[in-house]
């Protein structure tokens, strides 16, 4: 049985602000993918206490991770853990259609939330970490291409993903990381900050001795670098089913492992 928490949905104003965002997400990376496509064509160059642990919560032997992120870690374009969202979706939404659920599947010991919130960037997404994180064993941190989608600064994007590492570690929590995915809308001008932000990601992980989970590699089409081949990708930005299938069972592997 599918075990996913989700946090409580927000109401009135906020929740309708956060569904309309949600829904206008996708135009907007689509939009920019064309923005990108004509920059390259013209040239331009581009103190803290600790959570309560599993073992600390009656009940359950399972490890609570909190899944922190934008709408890769939401389950766009087929999920989202907002039920306000996830009642414009087509048939109410597809729990298939996000990595927690594929996790949780290979590994019955883990126990996934889903903090995810499509369209934020790294500053937005560290903004609710203490929220997402309480109670949790384990915090995956994801984020990035909404920065790149919005022309912010790779070393500011970096600058976040660090300090979201350290709080989760100051917290007592078994941080991960992981890389951005291919981004086929704004490919190939997006790919070099794409790297350049993974790059940093892998350095990251290297000085604050927290794993990085290769999200990228995994998915990135071998035949045509810096994109993911159709049948892994919903829409050029986000994963298909098998796509988050494929995540899913990495993080099953290399966090319940």
């Amino acid at each position: 049985m599918l075990r996913i928490r989700r946090l409580r949905a927000r109401a009135g104003p906020e929740r309708d602000r956060r569904a309309v965002r949600r829904h206008d997400h996708l135009k907007r990376l689509q939009a920019f993918a064309s923005l990108l496509l004509s920059l390259a064509v013209a040239g331009c160059g581009s103190e803290s206490e600790p959570t309560t642990t599993a073992a600390e919560r009656p009940g359950t032997g399972a490890t609570l991770v909190a899944a922190l992120g934008d709408s890769i870690t939401a389950g766009s374009p087929g999920y989202d853990p907002d039920p306000a969202v996830r009642a414009q979706l087509p048939g109410g939404g597809d729990e298939r259609s996000q990595y927690e659920h594929w996790a949780e599947r290979a590994e019955p010991g883990l126990e996934l939330r889903n903090c995810g919130d499509s369209g934020e960037r790294t500053d937005q997404i560290a903004a609710r970490l203490a929220e997402c994180a309480e109670g949790a064993d384990a915090l995956i941190v994801q984020g990035g291409v909404n920065d790149i989608a919005q022309r912010r600064p790779v070393t500011a994007a970096a600058r976040d993903l660090r300090s979201m590492v350290r709080r989760g570690e100051e917290l007592g929590l078994d941080v991960h990381l992981v890389t951005l995915l291919p981004w086929n809308g704004g490919h190939p001008a997006a790919d070099r900050p794409i790297a350049r932000l993974n790059e940093r990601i892998e350095a990251i992980g290297a000085d604050e001795g927290v794993e990085v989970i290769p999200f990228h590699d995994e998915l990135e089409d071998p035949g045509e670098p810096g994109t993911m081949p159709a049948r892994l990708t919903a829409d050029g930005a986000h994963p298909s089913i098998a796509g988050y299938r494929r995540l899913g069972e990495l993080v099953a592997e290399r966090v319940g492992g």
